[in-house]
């Protein structure tokens, strides 16, 4: 595990902050932070915060797909910048809070994501000012960097845009090759089929939900070239989409698993209405 300042911790817990407020022990006591007043108007324990963006020195960069923070009663924050997954503790005092160290896995990620985590790191430690509009929250450092969130739903298994973040083999997760980030997708239908692509190429086939499990049909897909990381990650695609596997949804996020352990995680990207 490395450690870091990882002010985005905070980004749950922030809303907690300011009017509406109570006294005395709350969700927080013993967890670190300070005995500033509670915010109850805005639900936020329990909530999913998905990362929408993070500016530094003017510059503002999209989230990767996945990235999030939610926060329990303990004000412990747990998240994944959209490679790494993350947890810190924060203390509020008021509407300023400041962010103590953290922990994040260390997975090799795409160039363009350990820059995008480079930046959340930098931008969100010590004290941070919050600004909270309907289900957008807005966190900004004292030299004018910021990152904004906004509150994400739960998401279904069927009408949504599951965009694969990681394969899986066994209990090790790694992130996708070089140049194929962000480039598979896949929906479900209730008529039990799927749809999307591989990284590369389109896809069409059927799915059968039965409880925890799917099992893939037949995949039929059109027949472009594409660069090499693009064919590697829908050969390994490939694999796992054939025959039964196990699926677990976790807010926003999908894992299918095949009975060999192979297996990748998905985050929800989109629905269709």
């Amino acid at each position: 595990m490395r450690k870091q300042g990882t002010a985005v911790g905070a980004l749950a817990l922030l809303a907690l902050a300011a009017c509406g407020t109570e006294t005395g022990a709350g969700a927080g006591s013993g967890s670190g932070f300070g005995g500033g007043a509670m915010r109850t108007d805005l639900p936020v324990i329990g909530v999913r915060w998905g990362v929408e963006s993070v500016t530094v020195d003017g510059k503002r960069t999209a989230a990767p797909s996945g990235a999030h923070v939610e926060i329990d009663s303990k004000g412990r924050a747990t998240g994944n910048y959209g490679c790494n997954h993350f947890t810190a503790d924060v203390r509020i005092d008021g509407e300023t809070i400041t962010v103590g160290p953290g922990t994040s896995t260390s997975m090799a990620c795409e160039k363009d994501v350990q820059r995008f985590e480079a930046a959340m790191s930098g931008a969100f430690s010590g004290e941070l000012t919050a600004a909270v509009a309907k289900k957008t929250l807005t966190l900004t450092a004292e030299n004018g960097d910021s990152v904004a969130l906004t509150a994400q739903q739960p998401a279904p298994l069927t009408g949504t845009t599951w965009t694969v973040t990681t394969l899986v083999s066994g209990t090790v997760a790694s992130s996708l090759p070089a140049g194929a980030q962000e480039k598979a997708q896949l929906s479900f239908g209730k008529d039990g089929s799927v749809q999307g692509t591989l990284g590369c190429n389109r896809f069409r086939g059927t799915a059968a939900v039965s409880g925890s499990t799917i099992t893939f049909g037949r995949i039929d897909g059109t027949k472009m070239m594409c660069p090499a990381p693009r064919m590697k990650l829908e050969r390994e695609l490939l694999a796992i989409l054939d025959g039964r596997t196990t699926y677990r949804i976790d807010h926003r996020a999908l894992s299918l698993t095949a009975e060999n352990g192979k297996g990748l995680g998905a985050s929800a990207t989109g629905t269709r209405g």
